[in-house]
């Protein structure tokens, strides 16, 4: 008896996780001892992307979710590169980014790891001289190692460098990153290298130290050391270009298709919708923690138990654009917003000055945006655009101290249950789900839920899901020829 080949293998889910499970399961580095399988796609909403999403403001397309990934992330370098897209990669004109605090803009300290610095003095100007003091008196303190899973970032590190340093720096990094509260995010799963120095009792600044590298004057001579990308046009090029390469490359990619359950069947599945149903031999799950406990609820109900868990936050994008000569100069390439400062807005990005391609899009127009939004503040999420437009506009004003025009264009972009939260447990939580969806044969689960929110770390996610449906295939392709097949 010949293997069966012709293998079909679902993906639900078509954000960044999604296609890039299906673009690696098809990828030709993986031989799976078959036949390229028939991939199908599965997307709920009426396009592909998720988060990485272009909308036209001001006459063109700039990103309205997420605009860059990491540059020394293996993940992300090698889905830009099998897509052809190495020529695009472009980097920040600037890094020199602000925080917001006590009413002006101070420059972020360099060399921290997530607004923890290496030593007392490198908090910058952010802290008052009561609030150093305190970083100092607070990093002499020995601490006994913790005897616990894990603890929330604000209370472990308050204890260690002081209140004000959680308060007015890692707090506004992290929640750029997650738009969750530092006293309610995991430090094991959200700044896990601090945690391993936690854990041990070692103090928190050595293992900065011994981790970052002290700030220089920088080198005209040496190389730039870049630690973002983008591609030109924005992150939203991504998932265009996959969807194409998809469908170049024989997959059935199919948009406005809710999945509502997975059955087992024998050893293979059933991936049930209001549209029909689709026997496979492997399915990859890419959806948000809340969807994905519910297509998983009736055969994986431990998975689906530690999923819903997880919380999410929403998060609203204002994108702006202005005449370049009526908004004047713009320092860097944004600023932070602290949480105590009691703001609107918890961020800004000057786009066109971060970001080179941005800035060439026009020689008349500048672009920005600021994001509204945190981890239970989802209310401004049901403000009328003009409102939360209104909000944005007299926080960003603030900030510059001084009055704004009237923008020539705007967008708002709503992003509900946009992040998953990475809470105290978070890491069980995963620990859990992989667990219970790795008892049935080819099923695997991807996304931002799992091993970082980030775009490097969901395509990460993406191909380890690719890589349990290769193998399943291999094995099952190799396994075919019984013992009695061949009597």
């Amino acid at each position: 008896m010949q293997p069966r080949t012709g293998y079909v293998v679902v993906v639900v889910g078509a954000g960044i996780a999604g296609l890039s499970a299906a673009h690696a399961i098809l990828a030709d580095d993986h031989g799976a001892g078959a036949d390229a399988p028939r991939v199908t796609v599965l997307e709920a909403a009426d396009r592909v992307g998720g988060v990485l999403h272009g909308v036209e403001v001001g006459g063109q397309v700039v990103d309205v979710g997420a605009e860059s990934m990491l540059y020394g992330n293996d993940d992300a370098r090698w889905l830009v590169s099998s897509l052809g897209l190495d020529d695009r990669i472009t980097h920040p004109a600037t890094t020199s980014a602000s925080v917001w605090s006590r009413g002006r803009l101070v420059p972020l300290p360099k060399g921290t790891l997530m607004g923890v610095p290496r030593s007392p003095r490198g908090a910058g100007d952010v802290l008052t001289e009561d609030e150093a003091a305190d970083l100092r008196e607070a990093s002499t303190v020995q601490h006994p190692p913790v005897h616990l899973p894990d603890l929330p970032v604000g209370p472990a590190l308050a204890e260690r460098v002081g209140r004000a340093v959680v308060d007015r720096l890692v707090e506004p990094l992290l929640g750029g990153v997650y738009a969750g509260r530092v006293d309610d995010l995991s430090m094991r799963s959200t700044m896990p290298r601090l945690w391993t120095a936690v854990a041990a009792g070692e103090p928190v600044l050595d293992a900065v130290a011994a981790i970052v590298p002290e700030p220089r004057e920088p080198d005209p001579d040496a190389p730039p050391r870049h630690v973002f990308f983008t591609i030109e046009g924005g992150t939203n090029v991504v998932p265009r270009v996959l969807h194409d390469r998809l469908l170049a490359d024989g997959a059935d990619v199919r948009t406005g298709w809710p999945v509502e359950r997975i059955e087992p069947l024998g050893d293979r599945y059933r991936v049930v919708g209001p549209h029909g149903a689709i026997e496979a031999d492997a399915v990859v799950v890419a959806l948000p923690a809340p969807q994905a406990a519910g297509v998983l609820a009736a055969f994986v109900p431990a998975a689906a138990h530690a999923l819903v868990g997880v919380e999410l936050a929403s998060m609203a994008v204002v994108t702006m654009a202005f005449d370049r000569t009526e908004i004047g100069a713009l320092p860097g390439s944004g600023f932070l917003v602290p949480a105590v400062e009691r703001r609107d807005i918890k961020a800004a990005t000057f786009s066109s000055g971060k970001w080179p391609w941005v800035d060439a899009l026009s020689p008349d127009t500048v672009w920005l945006r600021t994001s509204l939004g945190r981890a239970g503040e989802a209310e401004v999420l049901d403000l009328p655009d003009e409102q939360i437009l209104d909000l944005a506009l007299a926080d960003l004003a603030a900030a510059l101290g001084r009055e704004l025009p009237t923008p020539v264009d705007t967008h708002v972009q709503r992003w509900v249950g946009g992040l998953p939260q990475y809470g105290v447990g978070h890491a069980d939580r995963v620990g859990t789900v992989r667990a219970a969806v790795g008892r049935l044969p080819g099923l695997a689960v991807a996304g931002a839920t799992y091993d970082g929110v980030g775009i490097a770390a969901t395509i990460g996610s993406a191909r380890a899901a690719a890589r349990i449906v290769r193998d399943h295939l291999a094995g099952a392709a190799a396994g075919t020829l019984t013992e009695g097949d061949a009597g």
